[in-house]
């Protein structure tokens, strides 16, 4: 069988991207999954994701963590996905469409960025003196110094893989504050490795760093590019009318054989 795709980036987290509106792909394996995201063997991802029909909205996003697991909501890859409906030629003014963790509001504003609404977020919760919360995908935020010295990989697994987290997983950020804004480096579940951006962790983060600062639009830069996250603080440990603000470009498309 052969499968027509398109490779999109948001700030270096990359997605293979396929149009199943007509559900002939649904049933992927894991390890048809996988081995697309596969960057020796396959196309190479971060995850993939199918744009499908949903009754009431525009398009359903279905993701896939390179592991080839189904996994929660990723923001990068949710701007991704409009950014391919809008190519594919669903032309709106305003996107709505379902997710794993619900509803999603997007626009393409003039500048060409994606402006993707969030899951509010109801609980920031304190693990020793780090800070957990969810953003459609689970958090842990660690503040850092040292950020361009931390071994992100070794010590983000180590926490991905306590007792604690180790059954569900979680998604480990280290945050430098900067004169500008956030510097964050992701260590994320699914992918078992450092990425270059994370839209989830990047709101995670901004929410986390608020939280301390009082700030509600906060610029944080990632290792591929940067993002922009603006929300309303309804509380110390809650927000709401969160919009995750960056780029998604496309890289390119093909077809490739899987058995």
């Amino acid at each position: 069988m052969h499968i027509k795709f398109r490779k999109y980036q948001g700030t270096g987290n990359d997605f293979v991207i396929i149009d199943n509106r007509d559900g002939l792909l649904s049933q992927l394996s894991t390890e048809q999954v996988a081995f697309l995201c596969n960057r020796k063997l396959g196309i190479g991802a971060d995850g993939l994701m199918m744009l499908e029909e949903a009754e009431g909205f525009d398009f359903r996003m279905v993701y896939f963590n390179a592991d080839g697991k189904e996994g929660s909501m990723c923001g990068n890859g949710g701007r991704c996905l409009v950014q391919f409906a809008y190519d594919l030629g669903i032309r709106k003014v305003k996107y709505l469409f379902i997710a794993v963790d619900g509803p999603h509001e997007a626009m393409i504003d003039l500048t060409g960025l994606i402006q993707l609404k969030m899951k509010d977020v109801s609980d920031v919760s304190k693990y020793k003196t780090d800070l957990i919360l969810n953003t459609g995908s689970p958090h842990y935020i660690r503040f850092v110094e040292n950020l361009d010295e931390t071994d992100v990989y070794a010590e983000g697994r180590k926490i991905r893989y306590n007792d604690t987290y180790a059954a569900e997983g979680i998604n480990v950020n280290f945050v430098k504050r900067t004169e500008r804004g956030i510097k964050i480096r992701t260590y994320e579940r699914g992918v078992e490795d450092e990425t270059l951006s994370c839209g989830t962790g990047a709101t995670a983060a901004a929410i986390a760093s608020s939280t301390q600062t009082g700030e509600q639009e906060i610029p944080v830069e990632v290792e591929g590019g940067r993002l922009a996250i603006r929300f309303d603080r309804t509380s110390e440990k809650s927000a709401a009318n969160i919009w995750l603000i960056g780029p998604a470009t496309f890289v390119f498309e093909g077809l490739i054989k899987i058995d």
